[in-house]
Parts: C-alpha cells; sequence; structure tokens
C-alpha cells in the first residue's frame, strides 16, 4: 500500500549497484534489467542498503532535505513498493502498522 511503510527491507543479493555522478544504476542478474535512479532514489538506496530500516530512511531524509514526513514516507514507500515489484528488494511487512514501545514484534 503506497503511503505505508514495511517494518523492514532487504536488498537482493541478485543486484548489482554503481553510483555514476550522485545518481545510481542498478543491475537485476536474473532479469538482466537495469534500472535508474536519481539522487534522492540512490541517497534512499544507500541507506536501506546500511539499515533496511525504512523509518530510519525517512528519519535520515529529514534531517538532510526540507521535506514534509508525511511527503517523504509517501516517497520513501512508493520507492520501496517499485523496487519490490521489479525484485530489487524483498519487503518484510508491517505487522499490525507497527509495535508499541517496550512490546516484542
Amino acid at each position: 500500500m503506497a503511503g505505508s511503510l514495511p517494518d523492514r527491507v532487504q536488498i537482493s543479493s541478485d543486484v548489482l549497484y554503481q553510483e555514476l555522478d550522485g545518481e545510481s544504476v542498478l543491475l537485476d542478474l536474473k532479469s538482466e534489467r537495469y534500472f535508474g535512479l536519481d539522487d534522492v532514489g540512490t541517497r534512499i538506496w544507500m541507506l536501506l542498503g546500511e539499515r533496511g530500516d525504512p523509518a530510519f530512511v525517512c528519519a535520515q531524509l529529514a534531517a538532510e532535505y526540507d521535506a514534509e514526513e508525511a511527503t517523504l514516507r509517501r516517497d520513501v514507500a512508493e520507492l520501496i513498493a517499485k523496487l519490490a515489484e521489479a525484485g530489487l528488494v524483498t519487503v518484510d511487512p508491517s505487522t499490525s502498522g507497527g509495535h508499541a514501545a517496550g512490546q516484542a514484534p
């Protein structure tokens, strides 16, 4: 669902990544298809690779860019959905919309 962030995202081991002048090219080794990301998409990709946590990605982007949180969440969720549809990432869906503080997942 667009606008709903998953709990975790894992980049596929079948994807090669190359950054070129702030943008990036992704090659899916399974489908042999190339995908391009602009500078913001590249930053999202890099942050997902570091942590795999979409909420962290949104918090980091909020610190780096002048954008509303709702807009960031929507844009990150949409990019993750597109990446998942293309088989570039695996998504662990949210469990009942998040976890309450102190509760185990």
